[in-house]
């Protein structure tokens, strides 16, 4: 689920779908979830179709169909009859390949009512074959018309999600809750909402402004204005993405936070640990026989992120740092899940990621164009929505 994409995706095709670079899997070679063939309703789109410019619109949008065989009259009336060619599709660090795709989408009803079922014809999505590093498909949250949101026609509403923290992230047997709709922003007066800036470069993409960070009791550290308002270009504002593991700020702010957590932080530092996997604070804490429910983690520093409009997030204790792996001498190695923003002029200056966004149940008011959050047991919203099999 990313907020910070359109297209929709699965593995598909007739044969095994290829993941290159995909630690996750051992063979790198999966069997594809949806095969064309089999569904008498799925259909290749066209290229008189707007989805196919929209999907091809990082070129001229008319150049592949014109490849294809398309006339330019055909094109500018939305008439020819071509199949949209092959696209490629770009993730931060990862790439998909495949075609664009029509079926009819099947939604099932939530818990409450788990008989209803809505059909959406002709939902466009990614038939992709081939991909580099995105090993399971993705469902695009953005706000561009071939996203979920766009064509389930819930933009105007909105949806909310609740990440389960990652200690659940290999247990098939609950998933986070994930609400589309009405209901989705529906009785939330306890929610503290940020309003949701508009980027002029990126209007499909979620923004919000960041004006603080405190560490603990400490100070509060401002933040550079670049995080809460665009220059004359669009770039600037906080990015709030489902689809970024962690949070990235800019320098140098990003390293005077580092030096409020050092100073806050008793544990001696484990430099080997930060130098091999490139995180920049990581700590070495005791823990009695090797049993990490025996950690206390109370003895790192809160972080509280503070929005536009008062709003102040205290980031769960899970949210900030993670362990490297399991407890070795009555030691565990945590580190900090914070990266430093890439130096660029172009694009957002910070990035929200869903790391920081764990226990958290986030708002997105597409009716009122504001974001609210409220620290939740995700798990517990889990079970009590169906979404956990015992």
């Amino acid at each position: 689920m990313d907020t910070g994409s359109d297209l929709t995706w699965v593995p598909c095709g007739n044969l095994s779908f290829d993941c290159i670079d995909c630690d996750d899997y051992r063979d790198h070679k999966l069997m594809s979830s949806f095969s064309p063939s089999f569904s008498s309703s799925s259909y290749r789109d066209l290229c008189g179709s707007s989805s196919c410019i929209d999907i091809h619109s990082s070129d001229n949008p008319f150049d592949q169909c014109t490849i294809a065989g398309c006339s330019l009259n055909s094109l500018l009336k939305g008439t020819c009859s071509r199949p949209c060619p092959s696209f490629a599709y770009t993730y931060g660090e990862g790439i998909v390949s495949g075609t664009l795709t029509r079926d009819t989408l099947r939604v099932h009803g939530t818990s409450s009512n788990p008989n209803s079922i809505r059909e959406v014809p002709k939902f466009v999505f990614g038939c992709v074959g081939t991909t580099y590093r995105e090993p399971i498909g993705i469902v695009g949250f953005g706000k561009g018309p071939l996203s979920l949101p766009s064509q389930l026609g819930f933009l105007q509403k909105g949806f909310s999600h609740c990440f389960l923290p990652f200690k659940f992230a290999n247990n098939p047997n609950i998933s986070s809750p994930l609400v589309v709709g009405d209901q989705a922003i529906s009785f939330k007066e306890n929610f503290q909402f940020t309003p949701m800036l508009k980027s002029p470069m990126y209007p499909n993409f979620y923004y919000i402004g960041l004006e603080a960070i405190t560490v603990g009791n400490g100070a509060t550290t401002q933040v550079p204005l670049t995080l809460r308002e665009f220059d004359s270009l669009g770039n600037g504002g906080m990015l709030i993405d489902s689809g970024t593991t962690y949070t990235h700020l800019p320098e140098p702010f990003y390293s005077n936070l580092l030096t409020a957590l050092r100073s806050s932080i008793n544990y001696p530092r484990a430099e080997d640990i930060e130098a091999r996997t490139g995180f920049d604070l990581c700590y070495r804490l005791p823990c009695p026989n090797n049993n990490l429910n025996s950690l206390v983690t109370d003895d790192f520093p809160s972080i509280t992120f503070h929005f536009l409009n008062n709003v102040s997030l205290v980031l769960p204790n899970g949210n900030n740092f993670y362990a490297m792996g399991a407890p070795r001498n009555s030691t565990v190695v945590k580190c900090l899940l914070f990266q430093s923003m890439e130096d660029s002029e172009e694009g957002p200056a910070g990035i929200f990621g869903n790391f920081q966004q764990q226990n958290v149940e986030v708002v997105y008011d597409l009716e009122k164009e504001r974001i609210g959050f409220q620290t939740t047991d995700c798990a517990s919203a889990a079970t009590s929505q169906g979404l956990h099999k015992t």
